[in-house]
């Protein structure tokens, strides 16, 4: 263990990663220097400041990352914040392929670990869209009413997950582009799941579900 803010669920979890266990090990070693309580949360290295989410770090097929859960409210000098898919809201993610990143990185990194740990004392929040604040597209309308038990379904969901499907789908420039992303996902949402949930079994929500997991053998 590295200091008595460890978790032993992370010490196992680092044990039996086969990708990016050097990468996870030197970014743990990072985070824990910025002060930041550590936890294991969705199955994944959680680190938190009074008991608040602050970043976390996981891993896909082509990259690892620093997940920071109010990333939409940081600074970004050096312009590496990505948001993960366009349906994020809070969530920011600093990606990195392999370890030299990470240790050339590694001042810029705590810099934006502590102003995330700045924006939690400051008690700041991300300001969520509302479901009022989203125009539903005329193709989801009509499909509603193609279909009423989707109508249904969708309502059903929370806000959350109406808000990610609306913005989603209304992303699309043309008319077709957006009937085709509603057609795509009726089965999803009649299954009452959201668009980034999983539906493979392997995990409950993103982040730690990306499709990824299809390549495990």
């Amino acid at each position: 263990m590295i200091n008595s803010r460890t978790n032993p669920k992370v010490d196992e979890f680092l044990n039996k990663a086969d990708k990016w266990k050097e990468e996870f090990e030197t970014l743990r070693s990072i985070v824990l220097d910025c002060g930041l309580i550590e936890n294991f949360k969705w199955m994944h290295p959680c680190y938190t400041l009074e008991k608040k989410n602050v970043v976390l770090i996981h891993g896909f097929k082509e990259y690892c990352a620093l997940l920071f859960h109010k990333g939409a409210l940081l600074k970004d000098p050096h312009g590496i914040l990505i948001q993960q898919t366009e349906n994020v809201q809070a969530a920011r993610q600093i990606r990195f392929t392999n370890i030299k990143e990470i240790v050339e990185k590694e001042a810029i990194i705590k810099e934006y670990i502590k102003q995330a740990i700045e924006v939690e004392k400051a008690g700041l929040e991300v300001e969520f869209k509302k479901k009022e604040d989203y125009q539903i597209p005329e193709e989801l309308l009509n499909k509603f009413n193609e279909v009423p038990e989707l109508k249904t379904a969708f309502e059903a969901l929370t806000s959350g997950r109406q808000n990610a499907y609306i913005y989603y789908f209304s992303q699309a420039k043309q008319s077709k582009t957006r009937e085709a992303r509603i057609e795509k996902n009726i089965k999803r949402i009649l299954a009452g799941k959201g668009l980034n949930d999983c539906i493979c079994g392997h995990s409950k929500k993103m982040p730690n579900c990306d499709g990824s997991h299809k390549n495990i053998r």
